[in-house]
């Protein structure tokens, strides 16, 4: 069994094993010499209540003796000793007096180690031999010093040319050496120091060394050697191309030639983002922002660290779209798409889409594209930027509609005297029309989705100038759309008064409601004909009307654009027509007969006969009139009113009529002294006219004329004493004889009484 202890624990061996447990310091080196003694002493095991059974004692082999113990390692001593016949082990036995070190190790043979020693301490090693029979006494002990411990070494390397080695000193050492070695190489660099930090320069970058490190006592003697690897930090890596990618996502693909002994690599970039390859020359930077302009550096990984960065390449990414795209259209048909500077841009390429397929694009340094837009069509236009990276992957695209087109072919019909009727073809772009006059303060009187419209309730003889409006949701209403002018009816006159100016003239004064130059057309409709008249300003003349007739007279205004509606008409009777011929025929000296012809349109007549010495008149239905008060050798005017069933009266003057001689007055019959007869009277009113004087007898008739003047005739008698009538008549111009004066009769006797005797008269005339 071996015994070896560490601390406080005891270890104990026995031919089938080892067994351990804890033992007090003190009593540790007599338990062991106990246990020995045990091995030679059966009979004290058997009074210790061992029941074991006792086979045959064999003794013990020889005791071996120590050729030499050393150490080559800071925790071990080997021993070289003598072997022994008939042993089947050793047991080689370590003794410190520091920290009461005990410890025993079984091997079959020379040499042999014992482990888990102090480094730099002195050990007292003795060697026994065993076999069945039991272990042999220890052999003559021989001190012997474990050597030194290696240097922990720790190494790093700050730059790829440089591995710097540190530890922390070594108990008793009084020198280093260090052995670099490049792995894969047979050069050696070996070096001693006294200090605990060694700097390798000029070293391979990214190749891995071996770095062996040995303390050194102050007897010379050589402690552990440590080797560790250490591999330079990589090269930088040469960054051969970085290019900017499309996809779905925006990214900037890198590549790299590979650095010896880089295990991975990180790519950065200078606004922070990175992408890492592990065995690959390249590696994806998604996603980038566009319009970015940065730089890009490689950097090179093991297990010292990282490479230096590789020298940066710069790159730009995609531009970024425009934020704002708009088109203007400051004059109708002249428009541009015009959108925000974007950074980082060489050239912009818009294009303009009509929603029809026509399709247009420029090609521009700056912000503005102009284009022909056409109206009532809808417009996409987008907008990319190109720089050396490319185009912006997308671009908004933002509509543009232009306003609807005005119609060009608006025709305007008066459909009624105060209606305007306004078509139009529909134009491209419009989905409703407003239709308006700017006489009637623009109130919009149509708002349809159809191409008609009708201004009603207009005002006559009125231009008014109509504007159609197309309007789209999107745009509102094109209000550039020039206006058609069109004149409602002249207004309609009215008739103020109808004058007769003579027999078939009549005279109308009606108003003048329209503009200069309006025509004015008087009809005048009866019956059996029409008669019209025309007149620019306000009156005219109706002609050649006949008597008696009935008509109805309206006014119509007529301009250019057409005819008024009539004014309200009016119905003009003309006057009766006067009779065509009228006779007056004197019945007596003071009545006389008068008769005319019937007269159109007459049913009454008041006829006048009218003097400076009086007048006579009698009215009647019928065409003739008996009219007295007449007076004798009187001129008088004749004058017929013709009147009509309304009371229409017309007024016929006619040649004047010229009542007879007055009859003479006191007529007397003398007898003269010469047989002969004298008829004297006397007369009324101017004596122009020759008188007639007619004696009619039984026996014989006489007759006599009287001159101008004379109021006295003389006739001879041939017999006396006759019974005379006497009739003394004016004669008139003409030489006839009124024939409505009255006889007398008187008796003549013979000579001697000269006055006749009156018979009788006839019936006295009205003076």
């Amino acid at each position: 069994m071996t015994v070896q202890w560490s601390g406080q624990t005891v270890r104990w061996q026995h031919r089938d094993g080892l067994s351990q447990f804890p033992v007090a310091k003190h009593s540790l080196h007599h338990a062991a010499r106990s246990y020995g003694q045990c091995t030679q002493c059966p009979q004290q095991r058997r009074d210790r209540g061992d029941n074991r059974s006792v086979t045959a004692a064999r003794t013990a082999p020889d005791v071996p003796s120590i050729k030499q113990a050393y150490s080559k390692h800071s925790d071990s001593i080997t021993v070289e000793f003598t072997e022994v016949s008939g042993a089947t082990s050793y047991i080689l036995r370590a003794e410190s007096e520091v920290g009461n070190f005990f410890s025993e190790t079984v091997v079959t043979g020379s040499p042999g180690t014992v482990v888990q020693l102090q480094p730099y301490t002195v050990y007292s090693m003795s060697v026994m031999s065993v076999n069945s029979g039991g272990r042999s006494q220890p052999s003559y002990p021989v001190n012997a010093r474990t050597v030194i411990k290696a240097p922990t070494l720790n190494t790093t390397s700050p730059n790829n040319g440089t591995i710097i080695v540190t530890w922390t000193p070594v108990e008793h050492a009084v020198l280093y050496t260090l052995c670099l070695i490049q792995e894969g190489s047979s050069s050696r660099f070996k070096l001693n120091t006294t200090d605990t930090i060694v700097t390798f320069n000029n070293l391979e970058a990214g190749t891995n060394y071996f770095i062996k490190g040995t303390a050194w006592d102050s007897d010379g003697r050589a402690g552990d050697d440590l080797t560790v690897s250490q591999i330079t930090r990589p090269g930088s890596p040469d960054v051969t191309l970085v290019q900017v990618t499309q996809g779905r996502s925006l990214g900037v693909a890198v590549y790299w030639e590979l650095a010896q002994g880089a295990d991975n690599y990180i790519a950065w970039t200078t606004n922070g983002q990175n992408c890492t390859s592990a065995a690959n020359s390249n590696c994806f930077i998604a996603p980038v922002e566009c319009g970015q302009n940065h730089s890009v550096s490689v950097i090179a990984f093991n297990q010292a660290g990282p490479s230096r960065p590789s020298q940066p390449i710069d790159y730009i990414t995609y531009p970024c779209p425009p934020e704002n795209i708009w088109v203007e259209e400051p004059k109708a048909g002249n428009c541009s798409v015009v959108w925000d500077k974007v950074p980082l841009v060489e050239f912009y390429m818009a294009f303009i889409k009509r929603d029809d397929g026509t399709e247009k694009s420029c090609n521009t340094t700056g912000t503005t594209c102009p284009f022909f837009c056409m109206c009532g069509y809808t417009y996409l236009t987008t907008v990319f930027p190109y720089n050396q990276a490319g185009s912006s992957p997308v671009a908004p695209v933002r509509n543009y509609t232009t306003i609807p087109c005005c119609p060009q072919d608006v025709t305007i019909n008066l459909v009624s005297t105060e209606t305007l009727e306004i078509m139009w073809s529909p134009v491209k772009g419009a989905e409703l029309y407003e239709t308006t006059a700017a006489q009637t303060n623009d109130v919009i009187h149509c708002n349809d989705t159809a191409p008609v419209c009708a201004l009603s309730d207009l005002k006559c003889n009125t231009a008014y100038s109509v504007t159609v409006t197309p309007c789209s949701d999107l745009r509102g209403c094109n209000l550039t759309c020039t206006p058609q002018t069109r004149e409602t009816a002249p207004c309609a006159p009215e008739i103020l008064s109808m004058t007769q100016t003579n027999s078939s003239i009549y005279r109308v004064l009606f108003t003048t409601p329209n503009t200069l130059n309006t025509n004015y057309t008087i009809t005048a409709i009866g019956r059996y004909d029409i008669h019209t008249c025309n007149a620019r300003n306000n009156s005219c003349e109706l002609t050649q009307l006949p008597c008696g007739s009935t008509y109805e007279v309206t006014a119509v205004a007529t301009t250019s654009v057409g005819r008024s509606l009539p004014g309200y008409s009016k119905p003009l009777e003309t006057g009766p027509c006067c009779p065509v011929s009228i006779n007056v025929t004197q019945v007596t000296q003071a009545m006389t007969n008068v008769t005319w012809a019937p007269g159109g349109g007459a049913r009454s007549y008041i006829t006048t006969l009218m003097s400076s010495r009086g007048y006579a008149k009698c009215h009647t239905l019928d065409t003739h009139c008996l009219m007295g008060c007449i007076t004798c050798g009187t001129t008088y005017s004749v004058i017929l009113e013709a009147i009509s069933s309304t009371g229409y009266k017309s007024e016929c003057r006619y040649r004047g009529f010229s009542s007879s001689a007055c009859c003479p007055t006191n007529v007397k019959l003398y007898r003269r002294a010469n047989q002969s007869l004298r008829v004297y009277w006397l007369s009324l009113g101017p004596q122009i006219q020759n008188h007639t004087v007619e004696l009619y007898g039984t026996g014989a008739n006489y007759s006599c004329i009287a001159a101008p003047g004379n109021m006295y005739c003389d006739i001879q008698e041939e017999t006396c004493g006759d019974v005379y009538t006497v009739v003394a008549t004016p004669v008139g111009q003409n030489g006839i004889k009124v024939s409505f004066c009255q006889p007398r009769t008187y008796s003549v006797p013979c000579p001697g009484i000269n006055i006749g005797m009156v018979i009788s008269r006839g019936k006295r005339s009205v003076d």
